[in-house]
């Protein structure tokens, strides 16, 4: 049962030093001090944290002799050095665990950071509500831009306690094991461990070890460690580097031992609810980059994919949101990739279901040649849940200008009447909105189709974001667009621009304000639009010294 909680107090609590850090670390040495620095900031010597367990995996990069050199000046940090590299995270973790003292432990990765007070919030937290687990939020911090996206955000809005996972089924969905605080007790009666070796996506193994256990756990609303992405990186994490086939199989693998461990623990619902999470997350997520990979891996992802999902109950997919039910069928009807455009645009967030739409017997399906492939829900979802197609395209001869078309989706819009769309702007590395601008729709027939669809035109002030995102940024600052339909019923839905056509193009323009815009319209992974906006003489030398350099 969940159990909603007030807000906890100020630092009242002032415990004994009773937490261990585990950082784990392979080849990291530009980035581990400062993970080992944030850890050892948890509390004064004494306070809250007995002590850091860094485990260098057989780095050969200078990882080792950094960790060595921070331990000399902090008695606090302990480095274990391993002779051989483990190939994964489940084998250092381990090996940190087994060492540490402290009544609690906590697990960093090298790359990453834990926010001041994080350990300090989580025990305050075990201790208050005798609870061998406390879960807090994460947030994933894009690099360089420092843009932070919420992980998993409806699990921590507020405090709360979960007496057994078994009746709070959602806490699956949180397949991360640094944000959180484990009591050591716990882990040793249960005998919980990481996956040996090279094992990869080794936190799903232990997260549903834990949870099948059935503690009581407690969650928080504070931000308890700062997961860095750095996607230009040489050397990617292993939550990025998804190229190769082989990290979509090693990913069914994980998911598919914690269903289950799930099932010989006889906790159902937490199995069924694994299921339903990598429906809804995890197949999204590839399906959205398919269309980027090469026809070898699409080839072979698709037998896996399709190999995998035969195991699934229907109580399984129907319990997944639309679009992600939509995607498995498709996956199960066909035996070979197809469609990976429509596939692509309805995986993303939001999503997006691209024409035609097709009829079998009067029930929405997804092709005329996949008529077991059924739409179900598109006639009772709300308005604002409905995957609705916007198509944007930039005016290839008139700068800023954006002709937009909405597309009906088996009626449901041409019977709520739209009327009129919002066209916003936010910056992408903080979120901050921009200007807002409004254009009436027209009906007009659809392109090469039966289809409604309405059309408008908007003028885009592109001075206006540059402005805004700071007159001396010389580097092209990412604007992401979104739109506010509003009919006449009284509905409304909000969606993201596909981008189409041949106006997307780096073009540099005048400006009476800033002399020179440079402007670049693309469609991100997901195939919406968005805006890179710069200014000025130095910025088109930069980029073009970029390019003369490539």
């Amino acid at each position: 049962m969940k159990e909603a909680l007030e807000p906890l107090p100020g630092p009242t609590i002032t415990p004994s030093a009773q937490v261990s850090i585990v950082v784990i670390a392979f080849n990291d040495a530009g980035h581990v001090g400062d993970a080992v620095r944030s850890a050892l900031a948890q509390g004064a010597p004494g306070e809250t944290v007995t002590e850091v367990i860094a485990v260098n995996d057989a780095s050969t990069d200078g990882t080792g002799a950094a960790l060595d050199a921070l331990a000399h000046t902090e008695p606090r940090l302990r480095v274990i050095h391993r002779d051989t590299n483990s190939g994964g995270c489940g084998t250092p973790r381990n090996e940190g665990l087994r060492a540490a003292t402290g009544r609690f432990v906590m697990f960093l990765d090298s790359d990453d950071v834990l926010p001041p007070g994080a350990a300090r919030a989580l025990l305050a937290a075990a201790l208050e509500h005798d609870a061998p687990v406390v879960a807090g939020a994460c947030v994933r911090r894009e690099l360089p831009a420092h843009r932070d996206v919420p992980w998993q955000p409806g699990l921590y809005r507020e405090p709360a306690v979960h007496d057994s996972p078994g009746a709070s089924p959602q806490l699956v969905r949180d397949t991360l094991c640094v944000n959180k605080l484990y009591e050591r007790a716990f882990l040793d009666k249960h005998a919980i461990t990481f996956p040996e070796g090279r094992f990869t996506y080794e936190d799903f193994v232990f997260t549903a070890r834990v949870l099948a256990a059935a503690p009581r756990i407690a969650t928080i609303p504070d931000d308890v460690y700062v997961w860095h992405v750095r996607r230009s990186a040489a050397r990617q994490s292993i939550s990025l580097d998804r190229k190769d086939v082989a990290n979509w199989q090693a990913r069914i693998a994980a998911h598919r031992a914690s269903v289950q461990i799930f099932q010989e623990a006889g906790h159902k619902a937490l199995a069924h609810a694994a299921s339903t999470k990598f429906l809804d997350h995890d197949l999204r997520m590839y399906v959205r980059e398919l269309h980027t990979r090469g026809a070898d891996y699409r080839g072979e992802w698709w037998r896996l994919t399709r190999d995998y999902l035969a195991g699934f109950d229907e109580a399984d997919l129907r319990a997944a949101r639309a679009p992600a039910r939509w995607l498995a069928r498709v996956v199960l009807a066909s035996p070979a990739p197809r469609d990976l455009g429509r596939l692509t645009q309805l995986a993303a967030r939001p999503g997006r279901l691209l024409p035609p739409y097709a009829e079998a017997g009067g029930r929405a399906v997804w092709s005329q040649d996949l008529p077991e492939v059924e739409l179900d829900a598109i006639g009772t979802k709300p308005m604002h849940r409905l995957p609705v197609t916007i198509d944007a395209e930039p005016a290839p001869s008139r700068p800023g200008v954006l002709r937009l078309r909405v597309h009906d989706l088996y009626g449901r819009l041409a019977a709520a009447g739209p009327e009129s769309i919002d066209i916003e702007l936010r910056r992408r590395r903080d979120d901050r909105r921009g200007p807002v601008h409004t254009a009436a729709l027209t009906p007009a027939p659809a392109a090469g189709g039966s289809e409604a669809c309405w059309t408008a035109e908007v003028v885009l002030d592109l001075g206006a974001l540059v402005e805004r995102g700071g007159r001396h940024r010389a580097d092209p600052e990412p604007w992401d667009l979104m739109a506010q339909v509003s009919c006449a019923d009284g509905a409304g839905f909000r969606a993201a621009l596909r981008a189409i056509g041949p106006g997307l193009r780096r073009r540099v323009l005048p400006s009476r304000r800033h002399l020179l815009l440079l402007v670049q319209p693309y469609a991100t992974t997901g195939g919406a639009l968005s805006l890179r906006v710069a200014s000025g003489l130095r910025s088109v030398w930069r980029i073009g010294a970029r390019r003369l350099r490539r």
